[in-house]
This record gives C-alpha cells, structure tokens and sequence, in this order.
C-alpha cells in the first residue's frame, strides 16, 4: 500500500477567516470555528493558538499574514476536543495551501490586541498595493531585510560587525580595527567587542576626517605593533566559524573587504556569499551591509546609501566619536540588531515614522504604485540641519511612544563628518 507523503505549509490569514467557515458542510460547526478565528480571541492569552502567528512574503513580493498547516490541524481537533463540534471539520482546500515554494521567507510576528491585529490587515493591503511595479532593487532589498530578521530570530551562528580605519593621505596604511560581536550560548545572548590601534601608525593625523583614534567609548582600546596587528584580526576571523554560520556586517562593506584582503590584514577568508538562502545556514560565512537594510526599511529604491551616523540617528541609536573603529563597529552592530530583531518590515517602518511613507503618487486615494519611500522632514536629513556628533546624535524627529513630531534642535556647527560615501577623500570607512 503506497503511502502518501505528508505536506506542510502555510494558508493565507484572510482565507482562513473568510473562506473557511463557509466551505464547512455542517452549519452548526461554522459559529465556533468563526468565535475561535475572531480577531480578539486570537490575541486572548489563553487561545489555543497563542504563541505566534507568521508573516510571509510570496514570490511576488507581497507581504501576507498566514496560519501554519500545524496551527489549522490543531484548531480543528481542539474545537472537537473541547466538545465545539461534533466531528473534527475539514481542512481547508489543498489547493489554498503555500508551501516553501511558493514563498520568499517567512518569520513570526506577534500583535497583543485585536486592534492591532486588524490594523495590520489593512496596512498590509495597503503596503502590497503600493508595492505594484516596484523597483527590482527595492524588492531585493525587501526581501534581504525579511532574511536577516529571520536569521537573527533562529539564535544561531555569530554576528560580527568590523570596521577600519585608515590614514586619510594613504588609505593603504592601516590605523585601527574595531569589532563587535553577538552570538548565543544556551539561548543566552554574548557580546564581545575590541579596538586595536597600530602603535606605528598612531600618530598619523587626518586632514579630511575626524581623529578620534583615542576615543573608544565601549573598552579599553590595545595599542599593537603592525604584525600583532595582522595576527590579531586572522585569530578573530579564524575564532567566528567555531560558532556555526559567520555574517559579517558592515557599514558600505566595500572598503572594509579590501582592507581584510590587503597585504597589512591578509585574513584568510573563507568564500564570502553575498547571497543570502532561503533557510537559516547551518555554516558558511555571509555578508550582511546595514546601509542596505536601512534602505529596504525606509524604502530607498535607488542607489542612495545613509552614512552610519544618519542611519542611527534616524533609529534613535545615541552615537558619540563616530570614525572611531571600536566606535563605528558598536554603533554598526547596534543598527543591525534594531532592524533585525524588530517587527516585519512594514510594520517596523511605520511603527518608526507613522504616516510618512509618500503618497504623492496616489490615484483616486487608492495609493497604487505610489511607494513606500518615508519622507523624512529637512532638519532630519540635509547636511545643514546635521546633529553635532555626540550632542544631538540621538535625536529623531519622532517621538516613538507619542508619534508627536518634535521641534528641531539648533545648530550653528557646520562641520559635517559624515557627508555622503561619494566623497572619497572624507570618506575612509562609514
């Protein structure tokens, strides 16, 4: 006798809500399968469902909320069990449900009431309207941002955040390396972190960007000669695989990957993937770029980059002697774990900054094609409001809690340190 294999997968929220009940032979079983599936019995704490529902991404690029193939077989023996139905109902129709073929990722997502449930119906439709016709960058960039969140939620591997800095006169002449890491130990988060400072070179000074060598805000910076130097950093790249998957992250990791190839460093590098899988690695070494998850989440569709100090002022990450290479490592990896340990994309871009995604592109209200890029006001963004690093690096023009726009903060310092990634002779790692 051939035995049939067992499939799994996801249905889709709305035809679990809508549909289901209506497809049920029985009229008796429908009002308790509609009373289980209502939005604010979903969110009780003691459903049977209530640990975490899923958020999805199709191969389309559309964001979906879904039910697990497990959660619909539970709910069905549950409403026998407790006595809701007389036999356990049918499943819903095999051909509703997605399995990993028909979807880019997927990764929990958790709503406390049934307020916010439904909100997030109606953001979600709203968000896969403007997505119409979106730009094949942005959509990569989505879909990176999605993987990473559900990479950080699995516990697994180590995440490493590197930066150097160099002599602004000679960029092959290394100055300091910083780095700062997360990885789990028995579901127990650790964090590690270091700055090196090259004692030959220590007294190199910069023209173009600022010299904050001595300022390490998160340890005690190591002064070492060149050639402990190169060992220093081959050790801590050798040391993270002992950790499963490795992903490297970085600020605009250009520079940086020169700086690990050349001849001061020589890291022996494993293959370095850019490519992120479908599923959570169980080895390998990745690159994870927070400039390209920060565009995803504020919707830049072209080639713009946000330095890190804009990227964190912009999440509401204090900075203080950015272009300090312990520095901007701690910040870099600070960044990352805002964004991938927070809500699905949509949902955490419009719990930062509610209702300033543009819509000057509207059609009869309708928001088709009209983006998802968040306007941001002038004294959050141009260089001639720009904070003065470490006074007014954490201010946001948002107020998170209240969503009550704040008046700017006045500031008569034109010096900028992080102008744009374009200007190469200002720019030596961001």
């Amino acid at each position: 006798m051939a035995i049939s294999p067992v499939i799994t997968g996801y249905y889709r929220y709305t035809d679990i809500w809508f549909e289901w009940h209506q497809a049920l032979p029985n009229p008796d079983d429908r009002g308790p399968l509609k009373a289980v599936l209502a939005h604010d019995a979903l969110v009780h704490p003691d459903h049977p469902l209530r640990r975490k529902d899923v958020d999805g991404t199709l191969q389309n690029y559309e964001t979906r909320l879904l039910f697990s193939s497990a959660q619909v077989e539970y709910l069905r023996y549950w409403l026998h069990a407790m006595g809701l139905t007389k036999e356990p109902i049918s499943i819903p129709y095999s051909d509703c449900l997605l399995t990993d073929s028909n979807l880019r990722h997927v990764s929990p997502v958790v709503y406390k009431t049934g307020g916010e449930l439904k909100s997030a119906l109606k953001k979600i439709e709203k968000n896969n309207k403007r997505l119409k016709g979106a730009n094949p960058l942005l959509n990569t960039r989505r879909d990176l941002f999605e993987r990473v969140r559900s990479y950080w939620a699995s516990k697994r591997g180590v995440w490493c955040a590197l930066d150097f800095e160099a002599w602004d006169r000679d960029h092959t002449l290394l100055t300091e390396f910083g780095w700062s890491l997360i990885r789990w130990q028995d579901d127990e988060e650790i964090e590690e972190q270091g700055h090196l400072i090259v004692k030959e070179h220590r007294y190199y000074t910069n023209t173009y960007v600022p010299n904050h060598g001595e300022h390490f805000k998160f340890g005690e910076s190591q002064i070492v000669t060149r050639a402990d130097f190169k060992q220093r950093i081959q050790d801590l790249i050798s040391s993270l695989s002992e950790n499963g998957p490795v992903y490297l992250v970085f600020h605009d990791n250009n520079q940086d990957i020169k700086y690990l190839r050349s001849k001061m460093v020589d890291a022996q590098l494993p293959e370095l993937t850019f490519l992120l899988p479908d599923a959570t690695p169980s080895e390998g070494m990745f690159i994870i770029d927070t400039s390209d998850l920060f565009a995803a989440l504020e919707g830049e569709s072209g080639h713009n980059r946000r330095s890190l100090e804009r990227v964190c002022r912009h999440l509401q990450i204090p900075t203080e002697y950015l272009h300090n290479a312990g520095n901007d490592a701690h910040h870099t990896l600070q960044a990352l774990t805002a964004m991938a340990s927070g809500d699905p994309l949509d949902i955490q871009r419009e719990k930062r900054w509610p209702n300033r995604t543009d819509t000057a592109n509207s059609i009869n209200g309708s928001h088709v094609g009209a983006g998802v890029k968040v306007q941001f006001q002038a004294w959050e963004d141009e260089d001639d409001f720009s904070d003065q690093e470490g006074l007014f690096a954490s201010y946001s023009g948002y107020n998170l809690k209240t969503g009550e726009l704040r008046t700017p903060p006045t500031n008569t310092n034109d010096n900028d340190d992080t102008k744009t990634t374009e200007n190469a002779a200002a720019k030596i790692s961001s």
